[in-house]
């Protein structure tokens, strides 16, 4: 019995010590793998079996075709020296870099496949166990093929009525010589500022037509479909377009190749110009649209714009258009059709740049060729409606529609290196600049300036030669007694040399730019350089001192500045000038108002032209003094004046001998006081799935304001920021904040003004979502001579929305639940329906997670549709609903993360559709009990504790040896107490011990 006793607890030991040693591995992306030259390639490489530490590095090298045996290193993850010079430049700039996913997996990215990309790539993790044990690196070939997809579709201008059909054609080819797919596809961009595409319809690459999600009806009722002619035509048509179907369709063509791995990789995708359609709706009275074949445009493009007026009977009716860009008129068309255009845009017509015309009663067309920077902008069709031909005061409706247009300039490959060879001189020597032209392609005509350091933003020209060589010398550099005869010299084919043979004093002094200019295909390239040059003298003292009797004033009010000058000689012995400068505002140019040279001539800066006819200059000794009539808030800003004065013996006048400015002088222009008053009631509205409208009311304003609407909502948290939902400015252009700028979200929220002093926000198919309060903020706006102006804003009180949940319950099962997952490890949470689902019915549902502050935040939403929503991206890959049943809604949670834990439910809600081609309304909704989960880190066991330590792994490394040893002498010592308690009759409750000396003891 004891010899048994001694066996069991030597192999229970045994058992108890487990495996010793893990195997290390790397996996690579399974290859061979085909991919486009040009694009964006990612290969997988992840190690496991590893011991260390939970991150591990990766380098990855290429064996190329050409040298299939040498080692070509690309990147690494731990070793920034580890590229080979071929690839240094492209890992600095991450056109090669690696992606981490998680401690033991990567992604290789290379951002831009080159065909040297072309070979055998390795992937290489470097050893972190105590010895080597497995493999260490793994191997995928990747091959680089040409870029043979085509796709094209040639654009258009496509007005039409509601009901019409359109058919559109799109070619696509390939010639790649893989086996490869090809995938056909129709979207539409709708809005501005909306860059998300709305899929039309498309065929797969396994050649399943699939509409999408706002064309699916329509699809199975024949309207919308697509046909394929011959091998490399297809056609989409729609027979019967709504105002739904406005905006721009393009075509997208995509070309797939199978994996090793039996998966399918989009290699190329190419997208067709687009096709801008224009639908009339017949059941508006009068709309307005503007559309263009295309709005991106480079400079020499030609743009065309049309403007569709949508009203019934429109033959019979008279219509007044405007053209503007940018709020400002470019021309106007009467009802004959009569093209008036405004004075600055004359010129342009009539060299056949400008064209504009009437279609037909309902189409103005206005085209622009060689568009240049200056027309890129908004541009607006504001239609008006006359009662008779020609009365201008009998209009009855103002629409108008705007539309932004963008040119870009076209580049230039034209370099200057601008250098002096006199960096520092004294007054009267010579002055030497050279100016090399690179990279020019024809003829260029060169501008030497003189930015004048005393004068900041202000130039001065020195010296120009045009392209055929004609010399031309600045106003300030024609006498020659001044400064000499000043030369600008041609040295080689692209060197400009200026010559300044004597400088006049220390103001020739400061930075000097060259300008070179070319014009290929009419375009104007220009590049600038500078060099500085500093000119040792001594100037004349001078100061001034700018002050104003009040520095508010109320619009409509004039007021005065004065500028005072001491010196230390008689100022009115000197030729003297001044300049008024004025800053609009802190962050804003400098510009110049008007200048008054000595000889007592007034010229005008044109930067702010309307100073011009409400500005008065005097002068007093030596005071100056600008008297401004009149005060509009455009004249709010600070003022500076600027002295200049001439030695009495420079004839005629030169450079000014010494300036100074003076100190800057705030102007405020205060607006008339704002009288709105806002209703601040607070309220609360009942909803139960149907459409509701929350009202914000003016209680008292000025009669000829006009007014801004935003509407917000506010979080839960009492200290949580408002959150725009939408916002009708004075001109009722809406904008939606981004939470709400979803095409969803614009169809279900709708701000409009039910008369002169109420407002609406109306919410449309309510649910749970809407839940809240919701308030506005109204700011009163006036026309004030040279432009809108905001007066004041007043916010309204708050309108609680409460949803009333339908009287139809549904029956979930409510048990509470606690649960523990391991990090890393899969955890399904459960949600289930108790009974049968109602025929005729759909359901959705929605996963939450609560924190420990008591916030929830939904998880995903499965709709009744089918469709799935992931509101928290960052989580759509660990989130699954596998759902064995019908009415089992549990969640699937892979991967488990510290962050992972508290409290989840989830809510069902049932829907039904009330009639054929109705909505479907919300009928009950119901929540499950809530799920408690806890984290648990991993697991510390006894083997990792050994491995961390060398000498007990060590140890280890024997330790099967010194086992079989020791169960030897176990069982050599048990045979011989058992031998020898025989000989002695020992009971078995008695222990025998040896002693040295061979006597046995009793215990």
């Amino acid at each position: 019995m004891g010899l048994a006793r001694c066996l069991a607890a030597a192999f229970l030991f045994l058992f108890l010590l487990g495996p010793t040693t893990s195997q290390r591995a790397v996996t690579v992306q399974k290859g061979p793998l085909y991919r486009v030259r040009g694009s964006h390639v990612t290969l997988w490489c992840k190690v496991s079996g590893y011991q260390g530490p939970a991150e591990q590095n990766f380098q990855w090298s290429i064996y190329l075709p050409s040298a299939p045996e040498r080692e070509v290193q690309i990147v690494s993850t731990v070793d920034p020296s580890f590229p080979y010079a071929i690839y240094t430049q492209r890992v600095r700039s991450r056109g090669i870099f690696v992606e981490r996913l998680q401690g033991d997996a990567v992604l290789l990215h290379i951002t831009e496949l080159q065909e040297r990309d072309a070979g055998e790539y390795e992937c290489h993790t470097p050893n972190t166990d105590e010895r080597y044990f497995g493999s260490y690196s793994a191997k995928t070939s990747l091959s680089v093929i040409a870029d043979t997809l085509l796709a094209s579709m040639a654009p258009q201008a496509l007005t039409l009525s509601e009901g019409d059909a359109v058919e559109l054609t799109c070619e696509v080819s390939t010639s790649t010589d893989q086996h490869t797919h090809l995938s056909v596809g129709w979207f539409l961009l709708q809005g501005a500022g909306d860059h998300r595409a709305k899929e039309v319809l498309t065929l797969s690459k396994d050649f399943i037509l699939k509409p999408g999600p706002s064309y699916e009806q329509r699809f199975l009722e024949g309207s919308v479909g697509l046909n394929k002619v011959g091998n490399t035509t297809y056609k989409l048509f729609i027979r019967g377009v709504e105002p739904s179907d406005q905006g721009q369709l393009y075509c997208e063509a995509a070309e797939w190749i199978e994996d090793p791995d039996e998966t399918w990789k989009d290699i190329s995708r190419k997208q067709t110009e687009r096709t801008s359609l224009a639908v009339v709706s017949q059941g508006r009275d009068l709309s307005v649209d503007i559309t263009a074949a295309e709005r991106s445009l480079s400079e020499g493009d030609t743009l065309q714009l049309n403007c569709v007026v949508g009203a019934p009977k429109s033959s019979s009716r008279h219509f007044k258009v405007l053209w503007l860009l940018n709020s400002v008129e470019v021309a106007m068309v009467d009802h004959h059709g009569v093209f008036i255009w405004e004075e600055e845009y004359k010129e342009r017509a009539k060299l056949g740049q400008l064209r504009g015309f009437k279609q037909s009663n309902t189409v103005y067309v206005l085209t622009i060729s060689e568009v240049g920077l200056k027309d890129k902008g908004t541009y607006q069709c504001s239609v008006s409606e006359m009662k008779t031909p020609g009365d201008s005061y009998s209009i009855q409706t103002n629409v108008s529609s705007g539309i932004q247009v963008n040119v870009k300039p076209v580049e230039s490959h034209m370099r200057l290196s601008v250098s002096t060879s006199t960096p520092r001189i004294t007054v009267g020597d010579s002055l030497i600049l050279h100016c090399e032209v690179q990279g020019a392609t024809g003829p260029v005509s060169v501008q030497w300036w003189h930015l004048l350091p005393q004068h900041p933003g202000h130039r001065v020209l020195v010296a120009a030669m045009e392209q055929d060589g004609t010399l031309s010398l600045g106003s300030a550099y024609q006498d020659g007694q001044t400064r000499g005869s000043l030369r600008l010299e041609k040295d080689t084919s692209r060197t400009f040399t200026l010559v300044i043979p004597s400088t006049l004093d220390e103001d020739d002094g400061g930075q000097y730019r060259c300008e070179a200019m070319q014009w290929p295909r009419g375009w104007n390239w220009t590049e600038k350089g500078e060099a500085a040059v500093t000119v040792s003298s001594m100037g004349l003292g001078l100061h001034a001192t700018l002050r104003s009797r009040i520095a508010t004033i109320r619009y409509g009010q004039s007021f005065e500045l004065f500028c005072q000058v001491n010196a230390s000689y008689t100022l009115e012995k000197v030729p003297a000038s001044v300049r008024w400068l004025f800053q609009p505002s802190p962050a804003g140019p400098l510009h110049e108002l008007v200048r008054v040279v000595p000889s007592g001539t007034v010229v005008w800066g044109t930067a702010q032209p309307h100073f011009q006819g409400k500005a008065q200059l005097s002068k007093a000794d030596t005071s100056f003094r600008l008297h401004i009539h009149s005060a509009l808030p455009a004249d709010g800003g600070t003022y500076q004046c600027e002295v200049e004065v001439w030695r009495r013996n420079t004839l005629p006048l030169g450079q000014p001998a010494a300036s100074t400015r003076s100190n800057v002088v705030g102007i405020k222009v205060v607006l008339p006081e704002s009288k709105l008053q806002v209703a601040t009631e607070d309220s609360s509205v009942e909803i139960a799935s149907s459409n509701t409208a929350i009202e914000c009311r003016i209680v008292f304003a000025q009669n000829n304001s006009q007014f801004a609407v935003t509407w917000y909502r506010l979080p839960p948290l009492a200290d949580a920021t408002p959150l725009q939902i939408i916002r009708a400015n004075y001109s009722s252009i809406l904008e939606y904040g981004s939470k709400f700028s979803s095409p969803e979200q614009k169809s279900r929220f709708l701000s409009q003004r039910v008369s002169s002093s109420v407002f609406q926000l109306q919410i449309l198919s309510a649910d749970f979502r809407d839940e809240g309060r919701y308030y506005c903020v109204v700011e009163e706006w006036l026309w004030l001579v040279d432009g809108w102006y905001k007066l004041g804003e007043g916010a309204s009180g708050r309108t609680t929305v409460k949803f009333k949940p339908p009287e139809h319950g549904l029956q979930m099962e409510r048990t509470n639940h606690s649960l523990s997952a391991r990090e890393g490890e899969e955890v399904v949470l459960p949600c289930r329906l108790q009974g049968a689902q109602v025929p005729g019915t759909l359901l959705s549902a929605t996963w939450f997670q609560a924190k420990s502050s008591g916030r929830a935040s939904a998880l995903l939403t499965l709709r009744y549709d089918g469709t799935m929503e992931y509101p928290q991206e960052r989580l759509a890959g660990r989130l699954y609903l596998r759902r064995p049943s019908a009415g089992d809604f549990s969640l699937t949670l892979s991967s488990v993360e510290r962050g992972d834990a508290g409290a989840y439910y989830c809510q069902l809600q049932q829907w039904q559709q009330q009639s054929e081609g109705k909505d479907w309304a919300l009928q009950a909704s119901a929540c499950s009990g809530y799920t408690q989960l806890t984290t648990i880190p991993p697991e510390s066991t006894v083997l990792s504790r050994i491995c961390s330590s060398p000498s007990l792994l060590n140890f280890i490394l024997y330790l099967p040896l010194v086992l079989i040893l020791l169960l030897a002498l176990a069982v050599f010592c048990c045979y011989c107490k058992f031998r020898k308690s025989k000989k002695g009759n020992i009971t078995g409750s008695q222990l025998m011990e040896l002693e040295g000396d061979g006597e046995v003891k009793k215990t």
